[in-house]
């Protein structure tokens, strides 16, 4: 029988444990197309990856010396084959211990210097070893390097950890302000513990209100929604656009039960890179990181469409501007509020001091439009 609901998991696994069977299927498929004489071959942007460093460079003539390897990137498709050579050995497994448990997870190598190197993934992924657990770093060629806590966010699920290893390749930021549905996408990480593994779809949905994590430390995610398969152990992982550069980091998968094992079924959900960037600059920087206020509590017995405010925190930005208790949200720089958990995790998408319209219904009939600077708080 098919259920009708499902549940939002951390595509992290618990476990590294894993045996692989002999029986493989390998499906190939062929489309067959029409080219017509009208329609202009896409342009290609050719580039050297250097073979020791991953470096990448712009190739004038087309031709590589013998130390870098040629890809080549569509301006109108995507070259999944290119972007994997490019990015993979910036994309890392994450090997997490802790009393309770161990399991493997992804990072992508956000910065690196001669003698260090930080590297972006999921809060979740690191919890084990926040309690005298242990981290490790496994580079795409079999490298193991012990890792330390930078530090981590629990409102956007985002860590930061460091190694003792410079000159890693670093990959390469995208802008997911600009990102739209059905552009190209690929998910690089290591699901089940199997490292490096690539796989490719499209962006589904944007601005997606997700949560994850358990009942009073919820993690709140604008997500990116894909349907590039992501499994137990992506977590962390990079979203890469048509151009291989990072556009989000994957978070999270949607599944049709509650319990038990779960796998991809083509809703995989991840954190934005110009969000998760603010907040892994933070980190780096000071060790911690802030979130926006909008100051208010919403209630939570209300179930129309929208989120009710059912107080406001004294001298926080919707008082200061004026918002009455009793309003409900609606909309939040144009896009729709329909219940609190969206309007938590529009709010939170932007960074503090952020001027947002925020569009209300007031309680004493009629709507109001307010243009509120967010305040800050540190983040938890």
């Amino acid at each position: 029988m098919m259920t009708s609901f499902t549940t939002i998991k951390n595509s992290f696994m618990r476990s590294t444990s894993l045996k692989i069977g002999t029986g493989f299927l390998i499906g190939a498929f062929v489309a067959g197309g029409v080219a017509t004489a009208v329609t202009p071959a896409p342009a290609t942007v050719k580039a050297c990856v250097d073979i020791r460093t991953q470096a990448m460079y712009l190739s004038t003539d087309g031709t590589c010396p013998k130390s870098r390897s040629l890809v080549d990137f569509g301006a109108g498709s995507m070259n999944v084959k290119s972007i994997a050579a490019a990015v993979t050995p910036s994309v890392v497994s994450v090997l997490v211990s802790g009393s309770t448990g161990s399991g493997t997870g992804s990072g992508s190598v956000i910065r690196t210097s001669s003698t260090s190197s930080y590297i972006l993934t999921n809060n979740h992924v690191v919890e084990l070893a926040t309690t005298g657990g242990t981290i490790k770093i496994e580079l795409s060629n079999g490298d193991t390097i012990d890792a330390k806590l930078v530090g981590r966010d629990t409102n956007y699920d985002l860590a930061v950890v460091q190694v003792q290893q410079g000159n890693l390749p670093v990959i390469t930021f995208g802008d997911s302000s600009k990102v739209s549905i059905g552009d190209p996408v690929v998910a690089i990480g290591s699901p089940l513990s199997l490292a490096s593994t690539v796989t490719s779809g499209i962006i589904s949905a944007i601005n997606r209100p997700v949560t994850t994590g358990t009942v009073g430390s919820e993690s709140y995610i604008d997500a990116i929604q894909t349907d590039a398969a992501i499994n137990p152990g992506n977590s962390g992982g990079a979203l890469l656009d048509s151009s291989g550069r990072i556009i989000g980091v994957n978070s999270a998968i949607a599944t049709l039960t509650s319990g038990g094992a779960t796998g991809s079924i083509g809703l995989g959900f991840s954190i934005p890179i110009n969000q998760a960037k603010r907040i892994s600059d933070e980190i780096i920087a000071t060790g911690k990181s802030t979130r926006p206020v909008l100051g208010v509590i919403f209630d939570t017995a209300y179930k129309g469409n929208g989120a009710r405010i059912g107080q406001l925190s004294p001298g926080e930005a919707a008082e200061k501007i004026g918002i009455p208790v009793g309003s409900i949200i609606k909309s939040v720089d144009g896009v729709r509020i329909t219940d609190q958990v969206s309007a938590i995790v529009r709010i939170r998408s932007y960074a503090p001091g952020a001027t947002v319209s925020v569009v209300v219904e007031l309680p004493t009939g009629g709507s109001k439009t307010y243009k509120v600077t967010l305040g800050s708080a540190p983040s938890s």
